[in-house]
């Protein structure tokens, strides 16, 4: 009889599934697919093509994908080779909390090259992805004027401190604040713009509402130490170095693929305002379908530019920069190396770059599907954000371990900033 197995059938989004075949001819080609609906009921899917072994197994762990999406021994292959069926869509989780992703894996015993309704799998099986852990609790958080989703880890803690922030999509976007709570960390999801009652444009970065959102967390008595740490993605990275540079709460930064200047949108905190370099909207680049906004952000070392650079020197903790060199939204590696130079001439040794070949702009989670392009709220077609499947897929795998590690050392009471 064929078999088809995942363990574990029942996993957080970021922990690896094994996935095992049996019961087939030795020696022969097979398909295995997967896919998945989102909470929009739009389909993502992904095939692979295996040779079964001697005794009619395939083992993902070990055996080869011949063809198909991927090529090679990749594990997690399945997942990260997930593409939609509707053009440019993104897998997003919005309701962490109610559901989990169900993955359907199925099984077919032979090359698949256009599959339709005609095709049945052998065998299938589903495994339930989830973005949180037993046991945390999610807070709708209206706090002044602060909005968002406060996560907490189960027990009483203190856990170390988190405000968790995404880019230019806007909205609330929750789901690595939960994957964070489920491995121990009380983390604010942070709204800024187009959420609730907050504005639907961000007209200028005023700190002190970051800075509200840093003292609500801390109020919170499962909360530990004296300071939070920031984790933020392309404009949530830069709002995370301002942030770091400006308020004394903040003990640790976390910048995946963001700038080392203020663009776009001017910064204001109590008598500081620093002018914005304004967006080079006249150099995006168009294609018959998509856009690429790499050449739009300048270089913040010309003339002109500097007053808008960030004095990461002023830092109270140490800066992590996580950067794609394939990142096609922004030219994340040389802002990084560009914060790097300018910490260093300054004096301030604990800044860090991190760099990933071949990865792309969004950085996420481990098992999260390789996302090259993809529409956005704000732009009227979709957005190239840059990489290559199996090293940018590799590389969240490497990130989500690293900024953890790095967060947990460096939220620590009484410990020295450590990579």
């Amino acid at each position: 009889m064929i078999g088809l197995a995942a363990t574990p059938e029942v996993s957080l989004a970021d922990e690896p599934v094994r996935i095992r075949a049996w019961g087939l001819p030795p020696q022969t080609a097979i398909t295995l697919r997967a896919w998945v609906r989102d909470e929009k009921g739009d389909i993502f899917h992904s095939r692979a093509f295996y040779q079964t072994d001697a005794e009619g197994k395939v083992d993902l762990e070990q055996s080869e994908a011949t063809g198909g999406d991927f090529h090679g021994i990749y594990p997690m292959g399945l997942f990260w080779a997930l593409k939609p069926t509707t053009p440019y869509r993104r897998l997003i989780k919005r309701d962490v909390m109610g559901s989990p992703f169900l993955v359907h894996l199925e099984l077919y015993p032979s090359v698949l090259l256009v599959p339709s309704e005609d095709h049945l799998p052998a065998v299938t099986t589903v495994v339930e992805r989830w973005y949180v852990a037993p046991g945390v609790q999610r807070l709708q958080v209206r706090d002044g004027r602060v909005r968002g989703a406060l996560f907490l880890p189960p027990g009483a803690g203190p856990f170390p401190g988190v405000i968790d922030m995404f880019g230019m999509i806007g909205g609330l976007v929750e789901f690595r604040s939960s994957l964070l709570a489920s491995r121990g960390f009380a983390s604010l999801a942070l709204a800024y713009f187009a959420y609730e009652d907050l504005p639907k444009f961000m007209p200028t970065m005023d700190l002190a509402y970051f800075e509200e959102a840093a003292q609500f967390l801390l109020r919170n008595p499962k909360v530990s130490g004296n300071g939070v740490g920031v984790v933020g993605v392309c404009k949530g990275a830069e709002i995370a170095l301002c942030m770091a540079s400006y308020l004394p709460q903040v003990q640790a930064t976390v910048c995946i693929n963001g700038t080392n200047a203020v663009n776009g949108n001017f910064l204001t905190y109590g008598n500081i305002s620093m002018g914005a370099i304004p967006y080079q909207i006249h150099k995006v680049q168009l294609y018959s379908e998509t856009m690429q906004f790499s050449s739009t952000l300048e270089d913040p070392m010309k003339l002109g530019c500097q007053d808008s650079v960030i004095p990461i020197e002023r830092a109270r903790g140490p800066v992590l920069f996580c950067v794609g060199d394939k990142d096609q939204n922004c030219e994340s590696l040389f802002f990084a190396n560009e914060a790097l130079a300018r910490a260093r001439k300054k004096g301030k040794q604990n800044v860090y770059v991190r760099r990933y070949p071949g990865a792309g702009h969004l950085l996420e989670p481990p098992g999260s599907p390789f996302c090259p392009v993809s529409q956005s709220p704000i732009f009227p077609l979709p957005v190239i954000w840059g990489g290559e499947l199996v090293p940018h897929c590799t590389a969240q795998e490497t990130c989500w371990r690293e900024m953890r590690d790095f967060l947990h050392s460096n939220l620590a009471p009484s410990t020295k900033s450590k990579l």
